[in-house]
């Protein structure tokens, strides 16, 4: 059976993420398949390194990749899949805020409708999300505005869980310039754009209040997200850039 490949992008999260981790891995041990865990420090300034160094300690399936500088989640997340060996690859936050039990139906929905990517959407009829009344605002907000400037046949982009077949990634990892920000936008746009089928999983978000939502931050998720469109409908620079 072909190996399961789980990166998980971390920044200081010394005080949960060893908790988290072991939840993941319970998880990935009853699917019955090989795995193995990616775990990607982004220069956190706590602790959270030395966490995923005791975690792993002892597992032939776990991997701890250290970065020195915080450059943003979509950085670590590429690292990681540079770094990982399965032909399928899991992508899922270390907050807590999604519970790993959602994991076998990632898979089962990808072998199901054979899908290239599999991602949570907090707008499917069957999710459970309990979610700040803003951030659910912004959310909807910021998926009509890809939905006018992509025609993705997607209804929700940032969820952090999200399963792709490894040919996926060679094709969009390549053309990648995002970092921050927009990262997952840009990743199921070039997706969408080379060919391959994404469907949309309902998923469980259970929010802790992790992270605000500021100015700068829409701002800068504006922006970026304003920049793939130049870069996909004026520039082409997607098209020019070759993969493989």
């Amino acid at each position: 059976m072909d190996r399961l490949s789980v990166v998980i992008p971390c920044y200081k999260k010394e005080k949960v993420v060893y908790s988290a981790l072991s939840d993941i891995h319970d998880e990935l041990s009853k699917l019955n398949r090989p795995f193995e865990m990616v775990l990607v420090d982004d220069g956190s300034p706590d602790g959270t390194l030395s966490e995923l160094r005791r975690f792993c300690h002892g597992k032939d399936n776990c991997k701890v990749i250290p970065l020195e500088q915080n450059k943003g989640k979509g950085h670590a997340i590429l690292e990681g899949f540079r770094h990982s060996r399965g032909n399928t690859i899991l992508f899922i936050d270390a907050d807590r805020d999604l519970p790993p039990s959602q994991i076998p139906l990632f898979l089962q929905y990808m072998e199901r409708y054979n899908a290239d990517v599999v991602i949570g959407s907090k707008n499917h009829p069957d999710s459970i999300v309990k979610y700040p009344l803003l951030r659910r605002f912004l959310s909807r907000c910021y998926q009509v505005m890809c939905f006018i400037f992509f025609e993705m046949p997607i209804s929700d982009t940032q969820v952090g869980i999200k399963l792709f077949k490894r040919p996926v990634l060679e094709y969009a990892a390549p053309k990648m310039l995002v970092k921050r920000y927009a990262f997952d936008s840009e990743l199921l746009v070039l997706a969408h754009y080379g060919g391959f089928y994404i469907r949309e999983c309902p998923v469980e978000v259970k929010f802790r209040g992790g992270s605000g939502v500021s100015s700068t931050g829409v701002f800068n998720m504006w922006w970026d997200t304003m920049a793939i469109w130049y870069r996909l409908r004026i520039m082409h620079y997607y098209d020019k850039i070759k993969t493989g």
